[in-house]
Parts: C-alpha cells; sequence; structure tokens
C-alpha cells in the first residue's frame, strides 16, 4: 500500500524538486494500491515541489466535438482525462482555466496566474480555436506559459499517447509552413513515434512512483527537440 510519504519519496527520487512547476498527465490505475486514493497522489505532488512549487493537470472537456462548447462550465464540467485530474480539479484551492476543450487546472504558487487569461486572443491559432474562447494554445494559454516558464513534465503512469504537448508541436509546425505557403494545411503527428524519438535521444529522468513506470523532463527541452526533429525528418512523424 503506497502512502503519501512513501509516493513523495518516490517524486524525490525521481527528480522532482522544491518549486518545480509541474505539468501532470496521469495514471491512478497504474500507481497501484494507494492509501486514501487520489488526494493521496495531490498530497505527495504539492509535499515534493513544497510551497513554492506549482502543480498543473489537464482538465480536458473532450466530449464528443459537437458537444463541448454547448456543455462547458468552468466550475462544474467534469476533467475527462483520469481520475486524479478530476479529484485535483474538485478540490477547494485549485483554480481552472477557461476554455471550452483544453483547460487546464492548477494548484501552489502563481496557479491564478497560470490559469487566466484563456479566453485572450493572442498567439497562435489551432484547429481547437472557438469564440468566445481564446487561442488554445495561445500566449495565455496555461500550456504555453509552462513551456516559457521552466515546467517540467511528469509522465505519472502514462505512455506518450497522453502527451498533448504534441499538439502545441504542431501547432509551431503548421504556423512555420505557413510562413511559407499560406495554404498550408494543419498535420497531424504520430505520438508514439516521436516519443520513441525522445526516449532515445531526449534529456529525461525515468523510474517509479508507486508502482507506475515514469518520465520527467523539460517541457521547453521536448517540445524543441521534436519540433526540430519534424522539420527535418517529417516522414516518419507526420500521418
Amino acid at each position: 500500500m503506497h502512502t503519501r510519504e512513501s509516493l513523495a519519496r518516490d517524486l524525490r527520487a525521481l527528480g522532482v524538486e522544491p518549486g518545480d512547476i509541474l505539468f501532470i498527465h496521469s495514471s491512478f490505475k497504474g500507481l497501484g494500491a494507494v492509501e486514501d486514493g487520489a488526494g493521496t497522489v495531490v498530497g505527495a505532488l504539492e509535499d515534493a515541489v513544497g510551497e513554492d512549487g506549482l502543480i498543473l493537470m489537464p482538465s480536458f472537456n473532450l466530449l464528443e466535438k459537437a458537444d463541448r462548447a454547448k456543455s462547458w462550465n468552468v466550475e462544474t464540467s467534469p476533467s475527462t482525462v483520469g481520475w486524479i485530474t478530476e479529484f485535483f480539479r474538485r478540490m477547494p484551492g485549485t483554480v481552472r482555466s477557461d476554455h471550452y476543450s483544453h483547460s487546464v487546472a492548477a494548484r501552489g504558487k502563481r496557479a491564478a496566474e497560470f490559469t487566466e487569461g484563456h479566453l485572450r486572443d493572442e498567439g497562435l491559432g489551432s484547429p481547437w480555436d472557438l469564440k468566445p474562447w481564446g487561442k488554445t494554445f495561445g500566449t495565455h494559454s496555461p500550456m504555453v506559459k509552462a513551456y516559457g516558464a521552466g515546467a517540467r513534465l511528469l509522465m505519472l503512469g502514462v505512455d506518450y499517447h497522453s502527451s498533448t504537448y504534441v499538439h502545441l508541436v504542431e501547432v509551431m509546425y503548421w504556423h512555420r509552413r505557413l510562413a511559407r505557403d499560406p495554404q498550408a494545411e494543419y498535420k497531424w503527428l504520430r505520438r508514439e513515434e516521436l516519443g520513441a524519438f525522445w526516449d532515445k535521444s531526449g534529456r529525461l529522468r525515468r523510474g517509479r512512483v508507486g508502482d507506475a513506470g515514469c518520465r520527467l523532463f523539460r517541457v521547453r527541452d521536448y517540445v524543441d527537440a521534436l519540433l526540430r526533429e519534424v522539420e527535418t525528418n517529417p516522414g516518419p512523424y507526420v500521418k
């Protein structure tokens, strides 16, 4: 049975440090038996990053596309990307960005700063942009703020299929191509193939938290390396 204390030790052994900004993709089931459930996991994460740290989790509303906007309520719409994320969203003191499909929830230092402004329209456009919401992966989106702030990505018991940051790579790749060809189409990328590239060539730490295999790495390192690879060698990665 994993406890708050044992999970926090595992997180520190993996390389999580006080003051970290962590963007987390997670599988509660992958952790194995956890004493007192998801709250213990969040508590361990908070212990590992300390009072100066920040925890970010996706709280995406990934219903059928036609249902996302009409169902969206920033206060009540459940997260559809795992039990830890939904528990985290509902905790008192958690704040959430206002976006009908790709909202992000946050706890810790600067949580409000990272989640506010998702309704603003500056930055790179993407296929998910929809008025009155702002740019999904724009300047004021939590994922782009985390990219710019030196955040680390913690993959907690999940594989690269869960790596939403590949969408940021797609958006950047598209806009670079648009600068050369205004008619360029958006290209979807193969997450697993890019993950294999990153596992082989990237700067990351691997280990276990509870029973879960985990990866920890800088968001900017990951996004920038994948973008360079796709630009120079698109064949294996473009769908």
